[in-house]
This record gives C-alpha cells, structure tokens and sequence, in this order.
C-alpha cells in the first residue's frame, strides 16, 4: 500500500528503520545519563537545593512560594493568553475572510497586513508597543501576541479553505446561494473543525511567547522565577526552573492533547456522516420507487 507523499517501506526499509529507532533511543539514553551524572557531580540533587519548595529560608513559607508561583506568575500569564488568543483568533478570521474577496485590489491590503505581521518577531513588536506607544507592559505583551499571531491564524484559516473541494461552492451557487453565504455558512465552519487541531497547536505558542513579556518587564511566570531565584539564592535556580518548566509542560500537553482528541471527534464524526449517506445511497437504489424503508428507518 503506498500513500500520498511516499510509498510504504518493504522489508528492508523496516528493519533499517527498526534498527535506527534503536540506535536513536540509546544514544538518547547515554546522553542522558551523562547529563543525570553530570548534575550530581554539581549537587543539584542534594535535598538542600530544593527544600525552598517545601520549607523555604528567610522567613518565607512554602505557601508564599507557590502562590507567587502559581497565582502571581501563572496567573499573569494566562491573563495574557487569555487576552490575547482571543483578539487574534477574531482578526486572524476576519483577516482570512478579507483574503477570500475576489477583487485582487481589495484583498492586497489584507495580503500586506499578513504577510508584515507575520514577519515580524514577537519579542520586536512587544518592545515598539512599550517602547513606542508607552503601552503598560500587560498591554505591551497583548499588542505583540494579538499582531503577531492573528497573521498565523490568518493563514490557517485560509489553509483549510483552500483545501475544501470546490465542488461544494459550486454546488451552493447552483442553488442560489450567494459567494459570502457559502463561505460563511458552508466553507468556514468545515475549514475551522479541518484546521483546530493547527489552531490549537498555535494557541500553545501564543501561551509559550508570553513568557517574552519577561524582558519589558511583565511580572509573569519567568519573571517571578527570577524574583524568587534572587531573593533566596542561586543554589534553587534549578528547583524554581524545574517548577516553571513543569507548569508549562503540563499546560501545553494539556492543550496539545485536546487537539488530539478534537481531531479524532470530528473525524468520528465525519465518517459516520459519510456512512449515513452511503446506506441512504444503497437504501435509494435498492427500492427503485423513491420510498423509504421502514424497517430501517431511512
């Protein structure tokens, strides 16, 4: 069986794929072996490292360490997120549709707008909006998320209408539809359950690029890593890391496997349409006077 993009690999093609995925696991393992033994050599592993999680020096509680962790910095950035995700969703869609107008002179501007927002970096756009327009840092950090990321979403969205079979929209029109109803009513809606697995993906970066909002100076989860590194001491950079790399690796996958399972709904969910159309396909053609089957209720 071949697909697509290649053919199925034969026998050989697995065996040397099978011995690849081998070699490729043991040189991760003795890679990280060496790093596991090169960071007790460094004493990172010593109890005294890490005890700021759970019974912190100068007078502090563990208490005070998590909620600056997880209320002040966690909280900061999904406020960010939360803010952002949406102003770029809605911008990147009207900015997709903006694209689909036939009249090449009316969609350049739209073009224009993507393709310079897309190319420009995060961290750049935050620093023109703290920096150019004395934006709050919150505010600052929304302005280069939403520029940037409206673009990406933009292009996606754009992805999966392109990708619908044209047939569709000609079908709509035969009917009397007019161009802006099939896309709104039609095309979009398949477009968007195509594309939520990439949508999703982008949101993860959108959460993952607010962390940038550490060098203007927003007091996110970073940047409260940072207090708290310098007000109890170098010795726990590596636990308050952990801690941070934990939350964001939690968050992420969260959001990643939620694609995952949207993607395997709406496919569910396509085939049985599919299915349902094929059994009233062979239901018409088995009774040849048009009429339903009772005993199958189509």
């Amino acid at each position: 069986m071949s697909s697509v993009l290649y053919d199925a690999p034969g026998p050989v093609a697995r065996r040397r794929e099978a011995w690849g995925s081998v070699v490729g696991v043991l040189v991760i393992l003795v890679g990280l072996f060496f790093a596991v033994r090169y960071a007790a050599g460094r004493g990172v592993f010593q109890l005294d490292r890490w005890d700021v999680l759970w019974d912190p020096p100068k007078g502090q509680t563990a208490a005070d360490v998590w909620r600056s962790l997880l209320v002040q910095g966690l909280g900061a950035t999904l406020r960010a997120a939360a803010i952002a995700a949406p102003l770029a969703l809605g911008l990147g869609l009207l900015l997709a549709l903006w694209r689909r107008v036939p009249n090449v002179w009316l969609r350049a501007p739209a073009i224009g707008v993507v393709e310079i927002a897309r190319g420009l970096p995060v961290l750049l756009v935050m620093l023109f909006g703290w920096l150019g327009f004395n934006m709050q840092p919150l505010s600052a950090v929304v302005f280069g998320l939403t520029l940037y990321n409206m673009a990406i979403f933009a292009e996606i969205l754009r992805a999966g209408l392109a990708a619908l079979p044209r047939g569709q929209a000609e079908a709509s029109l035969a009917i009397g539809m007019t161009r802006w109803q099939t896309l709104l009513s039609i095309e979009l809606p398949q477009a968007v359950r195509t594309m939520t697995p990439s949508l999703i993906a982008q949101l993860v970066v959108l959460l993952k690029d607010s962390s940038l909002g550490f060098i203007i100076g927003y007091v996110e989860l970073l940047r409260v890593i940072q207090r708290n590194t310098a007000f109890f001491g170098a010795d726990y950079t590596v636990a308050l890391f952990v801690v941070g790399a934990g939350v964001y690796l939690a968050i992420n996958i969260s959001l990643s496997r939620l694609a995952i399972r949207l993607q395997r709904r709406g496919s569910r969910r396509s085939a049985g349409t599919i299915d349902k159309q094929k059994l009233t396909v062979a239901t018409a053609m088995l009774d040849p006077t048009g009429g339903l089957d009772k005993s199958t209720g189509f």
